[in-house]
C-alpha cells in the first residue's frame, strides 16, 4: 500500500460527513457523471449511495481498486463489476435500525388501515364508524425470515407490542429455525417479514406453494428484495383477498405505471424507502471512517463478502 492513498468518496465535503478523513489518504469526490483526473490511482472506492450504474460501472476502469465499500447491506448489484483482487464490503449493520422502523411501520400502517385514513383526509370525509375494527399487533405472531441482524434489530422494536417471534433462517441456530421447516412454521404466522438476500436460492422462493401455506388474513412484508416474491403469484394470492402485503421492493423495479400491483387489493406499496432515514447517514459515517482507518493501519476489514481479506 502506498504511503498516501487515493481515495473516491462520493461527499462533497467528506471531512465534514465523515468528522474528518483518516491520516494517509488523497481524497477526491465522485457521485457519478464527470469522473476525477485520478481514475488510474484511485485505490479504495466508497460508490454513491443513491447512483445511478455508472457509479458501478466505473469499477472496471480503476486499474489500481483495491478496495470497494458499499452503503447498502445488498452487494449483488456490485459484485459483478468487480474485478478478482478487488475486495468488496458491504454495510452491514449500517440499515438495522432504519429497515426495522419501516418493517414495523408497514404492519401498524396495514394492521390499523392508515393508507383508508390518508384517502379520507384528502377528501375530508370524517365516517362516523367503520364497519369492522383494525387489526392489532398485540397477540400476533410474527415470522422473521432471513433473521440476521436486521431481524435481531426488528425483534428488539416488536419487544413491546406484545406479539410473539419466530426466526427462520436458512441455517439453524439456537433460537432460529432453518427454511426448511417453513411448511411448518408459516400456518402458524399472523405476519411474515422478508428480509433474506437476493440470491439464486432466494429468488422467488415467495412462490405460489409458499403464500398458499400463509394462514388466511396473513400479512406479508417485503423489506428485502423484490426478486424473493414471485410478483404473479403474489397477484393471484392477492385477488383471492385471502391474504395482505407489504411492499417496500417489488419485481419489476421501479415499479412502472399501470403494473396490476398498484391496484391490486389489500396491498400498501412503499417505493423502497427501507434505508433512507435520519438514521442512516451517521451509521454509514462511522462504517465508512472505521474502513478507512483499518485500511491504513494494515487492520482487518470488516463487512468483507467478496474477494480477498484485507
Amino acid at each position: 500500500m502506498a504511503d498516501v492513498v487515493k481515495a473516491w468518496l462520493p461527499w462533497e465535503d467528506p471531512d465534514g460527513f465523515l468528522g474528518g478523513v483518516p491520516k494517509g489518504y488523497d481524497v477526491d469526490f465522485y457521485s457519478g457523471a464527470e469522473r476525477p483526473r485520478s481514475l488510474d490511482e484511485v485505490e479504495f472506492y466508497v460508490p454513491s449511495y443513491m447512483g445511478g450504474g455508472d457509479v458501478f460501472d466505473v469499477i472496471r476502469d480503476m486499474p489500481a481498486l483495491k478496495v470497494v465499500q458499499l452503503q447498502t447491506a445488498g452487494f449483488e448489484h456490485a459484485q459483478s463489476r468487480i474485478a478478482d483482487g478487488v475486495t468488496l464490503c458491504n454495510a452491514r449493520g449500517v440499515h438495522d435500525a432504519s429497515t426495522a422502523e419501516l418493517a414495523v411501520g408497514l404492519i401498524l400502517a396495514s394492521y390499523r388501515n392508515l393508507p383508508r385514513a390518508v384517502r379520507d383526509q384528502e377528501q375530508q370525509v370524517w365516517p362516523g364508524s367503520y364497519d369492522e375494527v383494525d387489526d392489532s399487533l398485540a397477540d400476533r405472531t410474527v415470522l422473521i425470515l432471513g433473521y440476521g441482524a436486521i431481524g435481531e434489530a426488528l425483534e428488539r422494536r416488536l419487544t413491546g407490542f406484545e406479539c410473539d417471534v419466530i426466526r427462520v433462517a436458512r441455517r439453524a441456530r439456537d433460537g432460529v429455525h432453518p427454511t426448511s421447516e417453513l411448511p411448518e412454521l408459516l400456518p402458524r404466522a399472523d405476519v411474515v417479514v422478508l428480509l433474506t438476500p437476493a440470491t439464486p436460492e432466494t429468488e422467488r422462493m415467495v412462490d405460489a406453494k409458499f403464500l398458499a401455506s400463509m394462514k388466511d388474513g396473513a400479512l406479508l412484508v417485503n423489506v428485502a428484495r423484490g426478486v424473493v416474491v414471485d410478483t404473479d403469484a403474489l397477484l393471484t394470492e392477492l385477488g383471492t383477498r385471502r391474504i395482505r402485503a407489504a411492499l417496500d421492493v417489488t419485481d419489476p423495479e421501479p415499479l412502472p405505471a399501470g403494473h396490476p400491483l398498484w391496484s391490486a387489493p389489500n396491498v400498501l406499496i412503499n417505493p423502497h424507502r427501507g434505508g433512507a432515514s435520519t438514521a442512516f447517514a451517521p451509521r454509514v459515517a462511522r462504517l465508512v471512517r472505521a474502513q478507512l482507518e483499518r485500511y491504513a493501519s494494515g487492520e482487518p476489514l470488516i463487512n468483507v463478502v467478496a474477494g480477498p481479506p484485507r
